[in-house]
């Protein structure tokens, strides 16, 4: 359990990337050499032990009727795959191999439970790290095998100085460990962060809620209110010369919870914000559909026009806007009942606000890398609007941002991050954050950013690389197998 305590302890707000590998190859060290069934009961532990404080934030307006058992469903995953990392210690090279089954493993997270839940990956955990640059190279499955590599790389290298004390045997594991950290400061090159499409100035607004949680929404005017206030106090800085005027806007995820085309007052009041800071705004809207269910809703919203294009999340966050298995989870707690019933979107659309194409990931589908990377195709910018005052004071905010920092690296592009209460941020393509807000506060950040079309090498190859590595994974647990049962034949 200690492994996985360190690996969440490697992860934001912490800057102490390097546990991740040290978690890594304790829980290598404990595995290696045992039977499925260990790895499995081991894993599992340091599964546990990793999961249950990093998904926290889902328990803390719901209880922990969701928190704990996905905490536990994510950790019997990771227990698959440390029981097929024991069976491929037997091969040559093990922490290769077993590197590639870890990120099997993660692969097999991101499309179950729940439509995949591919939060807690390796590569999250490392927006500070060396690892980052090979986000630019093959995305966050490249990021996972280097980590994974280089901690059973350790484990094995530790473990042949203890033990074997042979300086020939020394030369595999000592590549093993080297070879990511090598790999990564080989991929820098491929990390731009020239505006080779030219500058946008970005404004990013932070209204603030009333109060933390999933009640916020009983105050949902006041929160529209709150961003329409802050722009127009933006509007006046604008002015009075004390801010550059902003080509665009964002506001975040759930800005305006009033469906502004069935509440005239609502309407107004985003037409108001719009015409004062004299720019296009990306607002964040809950729309119902004529099936009387809610659609979490970007609009494109222009001072001469209107709503002139809008773009439907297509990934909800259960839990949150969607409750999984509800009737089974209502016989535990009614609390469930607070979650949503919102209904997804079915396409990725950019936005045309002034010279810049925004693409827009809203809020949990960051963590999915198809999502993002569609999102992003023909957009020379990438917005992330959210709402983190769902989850108060928890740590789901910065492991967001940690995320929304690996894709600015990914896809070579500049992330607007708008939330709600907190963290706000703009990052640069290199994934380094050049201003951010606080939680729970009202704020507008203004900067002129690079817009980039440039593809990045991870864009090009799309989904190919975790599909080949999660191939190779396999098919070094099936010799493994082999090689298992041969030598339990020959004795």
């Amino acid at each position: 359990m200690g492994a996985g305590v360190l690996i969440y302890l490697g992860n934001p707000p912490r800057t102490l990337w390097w546990l991740a590998p040290v978690g890594i190859a304790i829980l290598g060290a404990v595995i290696y050499g045992r039977r499925a069934r260990a790895g499995f009961g081991y894993t599992l532990c340091a599964g546990l032990g990793y999961f249950v404080p990093l998904l926290a934030w889902t328990g803390e307006f719901v209880g922990v009727v969701a928190w704990l058992p996905l905490a536990l469903a994510e950790a019997a995953l990771l227990g698959l795959a440390g029981a097929g990392i024991a069976v491929v210690s037997v091969l040559p090279a093990w922490p290769v191999w077993a590197a590639f089954v870890w990120t099997a493993g993660e692969y097999l997270r991101s499309l179950f439970p729940f439509g995949g839940f591919p939060w807690g990956r390796l590569a999250f955990s490392q927006p500070d790290g060396i690892f980052l640059p090979l986000a630019a190279v093959a995305g966050t499955p490249l990021i996972g095998l280097a980590v994974a590599m280089c901690g059973f790389g350790l484990a094995s290298l530790v473990r042949t100085l203890v033990l074997d004390r042979q300086p020939r045997r020394l030369v595999a594991p000592a590549l093993a460990f080297l070879l990511p950290v090598v790999a990564a400061f080989g991929a820098l090159p491929l990390v731009g962060t020239d505006a080779n499409d030219g500058t946008a100035v970005v404004a990013v607004v932070q209204g603030n809620v009333p109060r933390a949680g999933l009640d916020f929404n009983s105050q949902r005017r006041a929160v529209l209110d709150n961003h329409v206030a802050r722009t127009e106090r933006l509007a006046r800085d604008i002015k009075a010369g004390r801010a550059e005027q902003p080509d665009l806007v964002i506001w975040p995820e759930n800005s305006s919870d009033i469906d502004p085309y069935r509440n005239p007052d609502a309407w107004s009041r985003i037409d108001d914000a719009a015409r004062a800071i004299k720019a296009p705004i990306a607002v964040g809207s809950v729309l119902v559909g004529d099936d009387g269910l809610p659609r979490n809703t970007m609009l494109l919203w222009t001072p001469q026009n209107g709503p002139v294009e809008q773009y439907t999340k297509r990934k909800l966050q259960p839990f949150g806007e969607t409750m999984p298995w509800r009737s089974f989870f209502r016989i535990f707690t009614s609390e469930v009942d607070r979650a949503g019933q919102f209904v997804p979107g079915d396409k990725a659309v950019d936005f045309s606000m002034a010279n810049a194409r925004v693409g827009l990931a809203t809020c949990y589908e960051v963590a999915f890398d198809d999502v993002v990377r569609e999102s992003v195709k023909g957009a020379n910018i990438l917005a992330v609007p959210t709402n983190n005052a769902t989850f108060g004071y928890t740590e789901m905010t910065y492991q967001q941002l940690a995320m929304d920092r690996v894709r600015a690296v990914e896809h070579g592009r500049t992330v607007a991050v708008a939330a709600t209460s907190g963290v706000s941020a703009f990052i640069r393509p290199d994934g380094s954050v050049t201003q951010s807000t606080g939680m729970f506060t009202d704020a507008a950040l203004v900067e002129r950013v690079p817009l980039r079309s440039t593809t990045t090498l991870s864009d090009q190859l799309g989904p190919a690389p975790e599909w080949a590595m999660a191939a190779v994974g396999l098919v070094a647990l099936a010799i493994g197998i082999v090689v298992r049962r041969r030598g339990r034949a020959s004795n």
